[in-house]
């Protein structure tokens, strides 16, 4: 847990020092960063589904995540707990979104090939090395996400601590399952979600991404029995 400690640290400062800065920073330039972040997000998300090699998993992954995360709501009930937190201590005149701050920060921290595989090392063998890098990168997206989306990206330390440090936990007895494929179809899932998050950073689309995320973790399931037909 050490790895998954650095970085919701990482996280915690990062998000601190953005919202300093946030006084001295224009909106037009916020904004344009925003859209920039927005940019990069696609980016690495198109580049990690570029691992999978089954387009039928990845398919199927989704399909069946989808129904899942609607039918549990998963994005509802996230919001839901985000707004009863923005409402408890949200001020007068406070236009920014604590929810779409945390929703935007945790789904960019957490959904991703560096958050699985990365979690999976340190889990398996005590390789932190890939959750430290990741934590570099998360302190200064942190801070260019909170001097725009505000205190909701600080609070999204918690999903990060909680997300990451249950894959690490789990590693040991979900390991049986992770063959090289299933681990490059989980990555290639994780960054189509990632893909969907960065068209909703740019304005694009408005899909709720949260109701996704089971389908990150179907390829444990489908690859063994796919395998016995392809």
């Amino acid at each position: 847990m050490i790895a998954v400690i650095v970085n919701t640290l990482a996280v915690l400062i990062g998000s601190s020092v953005g919202m300093l800065l946030k006084k001295g920073i224009p909106e037009r330039i916020t904004d344009t960063l925003m859209k920039g972040l927005g940019l990069c997000t696609l980016y690495i998300g198109w580049s990690g589904t570029l691992k999978g090699s089954n387009t039928l998993v990845l398919i199927l992954s989704m399909a069946i995540g989808i129904v899942i995360g609607e039918g549990l709501d998963l994005d509802e009930r996230l919001n839901r707990f985000a707004t009863g937190v923005e409402n408890r201590f949200k001020k007068g005149g406070n236009e920014i979104s604590l929810a779409e701050g945390f929703v935007t920060a945790s789904l960019l921290f957490c959904v991703g090939a560096m958050t699985i595989v990365g979690s999976l090392q340190a889990g398996l063998s005590g390789d932190y090395e890939m959750l430290f890098t990741k934590s570099v990168l998360d302190l200064i997206s942190s801070m260019v996400f909170a001097s725009s989306l505000g205190v909701g990206v600080m609070l999204a330390a918690a999903f990060v601590f909680v997300f990451q440090g249950g894959i690490v936990l789990l590693a040991q007895f979900i390991a049986p399952f992770l063959t090289d494929a299933v681990i490059a179809e989980m990555v290639c899932t994780g960054s189509l979600i990632i893909f969907a998050l960065g068209m909703n950073i740019i304005g694009i689309t408005k899909l709720k991404v949260i109701n996704f995320l089971p389908a990150i973790f179907l390829p444990m399931v489908l690859c063994p029995i796919l395998a016995n037909f392809i």
